[in-house]
């Protein structure tokens, strides 16, 4: 196990965007189009490229993608469970039930090449490929009785989970690609961590929490306590290897997605309180996700 304060320099990025968007001329115009051009273009290209030069045959990770969805269906039953709860309002409930299962991409690529390198960026792609719909359509059946949008049609076009089932397509099928076409995706590739982990920092914005206190505290909870306790105990239930364990402690500790955001504006959800979510959760991840992983690593000594 890798020490975790290598990823202090994620973090660090983190909090770089944050002060470049608010004290530099790099304002919100500026990041909106990086968002653009990271999600669209850069980390499709990192996904497909990881996954075409890695050494990992998709079967030899099927354990860990079972477990990566076990974790996605267990913060999805929990935050579901949570609108039964006293005095909670359904629309911020809507809004801010992704908070709990949905996860950041941009950080889990960013972690997973830190601690494993190419073989994590891999395994990763694997978790967000089958995760990334799953927790895309528990958000928007969440807010569903607030838009009508096709769910499916969201999934269906999703750049992530496109870039991620042509690399896989590639490798199942053993499509020969020129290696200037596999080296030019990479190095696109190779821009997406930097540039999206500075666009988090950017993103962070602290308000709406005190419309409902009692539920971000308990959707936090869920985020960054249940779910990588999960992950530890999966792991060991499951007899997974060291590096693959490694990485499902990490998924399950990540902080929530940005584009929860943008998901609940979108569908008529409360934007304010998902934006406090998602940069509480930003926080909390600074300190948990290292902290996870040096929980496993003394659990595995």
């Amino acid at each position: 196990m890798l020490d975790p304060l290598l990823l202090l320099p994620d973090f660090l990025l983190i909090l770089g965007g944050f002060l470049l968007c608010r004290f530099t001329a790099f304002g919100r115009p500026t990041w909106d189009v990086v968002e653009r051009l990271v999600y669209h273009l850069l980390f499709p290209a990192l996904l497909f490229a990881s996954i075409v030069r890695s050494p990992l045959q998709p079967g030899d990770a099927a354990t860990l993608a079972g477990a990566g969805v076990a974790l996605c269906l267990l913060g999805l039953l929990l935050a579901t469970l949570l609108r039964h709860g006293p005095g909670v309002d359904a629309r911020m409930h809507a809004s801010g039930a992704q908070v709990a299962f949905r996860f950041n991409s941009y950080i889990a690529l960013a972690l997973a090449d830190r601690l494993l390198g190419a073989e994590g960026v891999a395994l990763i792609a694997i978790l967000i490929a089958l995760c990334v719909p799953l927790c895309n359509a528990g958000a928007v059946w969440s807010l569903a009785r607030h838009g009508g949008h096709n769910t499916w049609m969201e999934i269906a076009r999703n750049p992530l989970i496109i870039g991620t089932l042509a690399g896989l397509t590639v490798r199942v099928l053993g499509l020969p690609l020129p290696s200037w076409g596999v080296e030019t995706v990479s190095r696109i590739g190779q821009a997406a961590l930097p540039l999206g982990l500075l666009a988090v920092g950017a993103g962070l914005k602290l308000t709406g929490l005190t419309a409902a206190p009692g539920l971000a505290a308990s959707l936090l909870v869920i985020r960054h306590l249940v779910l990588p306790l999960a992950a530890i105990g999966l792991g060991w239930a499951l007899g997974l290897p060291d590096t693959q364990r490694a990485i499902l402690v990490a998924f399950g500790a990540l902080p929530t997605a940005s584009s929860a955001y943008v998901l609940a504006v979108r569908m008529g959800g409360h934007g304010p309180f998902v934006a406090g979510l998602i940069t509480v959760s930003t926080l909390l991840g600074m300190v948990t996700v290292p902290m996870w992983i040096a929980v496993l690593r003394q659990v595995g000594g």
